[in-house]
């Protein structure tokens, strides 16, 4: 692997946190960058993880979401945003380091 494929690996998964400043940019930038960059082994698998775990979060949000009727949502939220910013960063570091790398806990539709 070249240092250009590390960084637009890491590129995809650090694309998620566009979610904080427009919601759809988190779901669609690291579909984009995996579409036009898969023909590269090593970005092709990060750009499917990246997608996965938008997946995964979007999936954990809604059943948290109506937990939070039930009054334990609100605390499952919290503890699932924590995760998700602290393993958004370890796979876009260990992306950048040529590294193959996936999120635990995430569900994996595309393989």
């Amino acid at each position: 692997m070249d240092q250009n494929s590390n960084t637009w690996a890491s590129i995809v998964h650090f694309s998620q946190f566009l979610a904080y400043i427009v919601p759809v940019l988190g779901i669609v930038a690291p579909i984009i960058i995996w579409q036009i960059k898969k023909d590269d082994p090593f970005i092709d698998f990060h750009g499917k993880e990246a997608v996965n775990f938008v997946i995964t979060q979007f999936i954990i949000g809604l059943i948290c979401g109506l937990l939070v009727l039930i009054g334990i949502g609100i605390i499952l939220l919290a503890l699932f945003g924590i995760y998700v910013i602290i393993y958004i960063v370890i796979v876009g570091i260990k992306a950048s380091q040529g590294e193959y790398y996936q999120y635990p806990f995430c569900i994996r539709l595309i393989k």
